[in-house]
């Protein structure tokens, strides 16, 4: 339940990496998190609802987005890396990619959006990919991607005074970037 004068955000990946981060950051300003991902995150937090959810599974997202009442800010953090040069790329991993990064971030927003406060945020954990990089083609495009849609919302919620925006970290420490398989490309 929201405490008056508490803002809420909902924050996916919320169990590890990037969006741990945030949402640890975000519980520490006093902010009330709904966290999404497949395993809770630790430690817990009186602030935080987690909902666990494959979010590339369309229906359990949909299932999990139900309720989910109004929200100050949106943060879709979730990601995975898989790599594969041109001529070795296997169209699963490019799938599993289109689907956490770019559908999950759609479906997330397009849902979301009309509970979103006027004056709020939306935020895309983009990467610096996005403007290529051998052997990460289809990462890059879902990335890239991101990108389009962000600067689409924009201009469609200005008039709601919403802000979108993707943040493109550099390399950041995290499980993602310490997996043996981000290595395998040269």
């Amino acid at each position: 339940m929201r405490a008056a004068g508490q803002r809420v955000a909902l924050v996916s990946g919320v169990s590890s990496g990037i969006g741990r981060q945030i949402a640890q950051a975000l519980l520490a300003q006093g902010w009330q998190v709904i966290g999404l991902s497949r395993r809770a995150p630790e430690p817990g937090h009186p602030n935080l609802r987690h909902i666990a959810v494959d979010l590339s599974d369309a229906k359990a997202l949909e299932t999990a987005l139900a309720g989910i009442g109004p929200l100050d800010a949106i943060v879709h953090a979730a990601g995975v890396l898989r790599v594969g040069t041109v001529g070795a790329l296997d169209p699963a991993n490019g799938e599993a990619m289109w689907r956490l990064h770019v559908m999950a971030a759609e479906r997330i927003v397009n849902t979301l959006v009309p509970g979103l406060a006027d004056g709020g945020r939306i935020v895309l954990i983009g990467s610096r990919t996005a403007a290529g990089s051998a052997g990460r083609s289809q990462y890059a495009a879902t990335k890239a991607a991101l990108v389009g849609m962000a600067r689409s919302w924009a201009i469609e919620l200005a008039p709601r005074g919403i802000c979108v925006n993707v943040v493109a970290p550099a390399a950041t420490d995290t499980p993602m970037l310490k997996d043996p398989a981000r290595a395998g490309v040269q």
